[in-house]
């Protein structure tokens, strides 16, 4: 397995500040490359936020938070990722912007050096087809906040070489997650099996099996989920959820991976969650309303 020592980071938004957090806790050097300069200084306020917070309960020494802070180093340069041994990409999901600056990286990056993408939901195979080592291309899909949440989905295209897949899944364990191997498909296991789920409680509703609230309910009190569908897409981001409906069912071409028309309304309307202050549940208040209550 090749060596990882030095980690480049694409993107320090939610999900890219979130993945820089943790190499850099893991004792990585770790360049971030953001467009502009303010995102670079939102996004490295967030992990020092972040870190601070597990300071406060207790589960970070002060020293620690500090030396992982020191690891991390923001840039509006891809230059500055020529020597990282490791590239994981979180920019924006658009398949044509992800390929533009995989195309642009391969020119700069070391050639031995390994490119991750974080989509959840483009395949693997046509990123990597913008680049000249498709066998040192694989998955690194983090999860939603990435500092807590165990899981990696490590995916490995028909191209990805056997170190190349190695060499990830170790480097996943090394930054403290529980990783599982999955194949090149549109939304992966997560998704694949998610979306589907999600898409249904959403026609179950239009056909009044039961309230936004009930339904949330019953998935939570009687599959023991930690939270029910329509808090989930809320969650998740209506408006992110609805792309992702349309890449899966480009992909598989079947009505289960459609999205229902209310999801469309709701993102014709603004209505794309937590983030927008409202989705299924308004949150103007001191607690969430679902809208067919209001």
């Amino acid at each position: 397995m090749a060596t990882i020592k030095k980690v480049g980071v694409l993107g320090c938004g939610l999900m890219g500040s979130g993945i820089a957090q943790i190499c850099a806790q893991a004792g990585y050097d770790t360049v971030v490359r953001e467009v502009e300069q303010k995102y670079i200084d939102k996004g490295l306020g967030g992990i020092d936020k972040s870190l601070g917070k597990f300071v406060e309960k207790g589960k970070l020494a002060a020293a620690d938070k500090d030396a992982a802070m020191g690891r991390l180093q923001g840039t509006t340069s891809l230059d500055d990722l020529a020597d990282c041994d490791i590239v994981i990409e979180a920019i924006i999901e658009n398949a044509q912007l992800k390929k533009e600056t995989y195309a642009e990286l391969d020119r700069i990056v070391k050639k031995d050096a390994i490119f991750a993408s974080n989509t959840s939901s483009l395949t693997i195979t046509e990123l990597s087809m913008a680049t000249a080592r498709p066998k040192q291309f694989a998955g690194l899909h983090f999860f939603n906040p990435v500092p807590l949440m165990k899981l990696v989905e490590v995916v490995r295209t028909i191209l990805t070489s056997d170190e190349t897949f190695d060499t990830a899944f170790a480097f996943a364990k090394s930054v403290g997650k529980d990783p599982v191997s999955c194949r090149d498909n549109s939304g992966f296991i997560v998704n694949r099996l998610l979306v589907p789920y999600i898409l249904d409680a959403i026609r179950g509703f239009e056909e009044g099996i039961g309230s936004i609230a009930d339904i949330d309910k019953a998935m939570m009190l009687g599959c023991g989920y930690p939270m029910g569908p329509f808090t989930l897409l809320d969650f998740v981001g209506l408006d992110t959820t609805y792309y992702i409906t349309k890449v899966m069912y480009d992909e598989y071409q079947e009505k289960r991976f459609a999205a229902p028309p209310l999801l469309r309304k709701m993102v014709l309307a603004g209505r794309f969650g937590r983030k927008s202050g409202a989705g299924f549940y308004d949150y103007a208040g001191e607690k969430p309303v679902p809208f067919d209550q209001k």
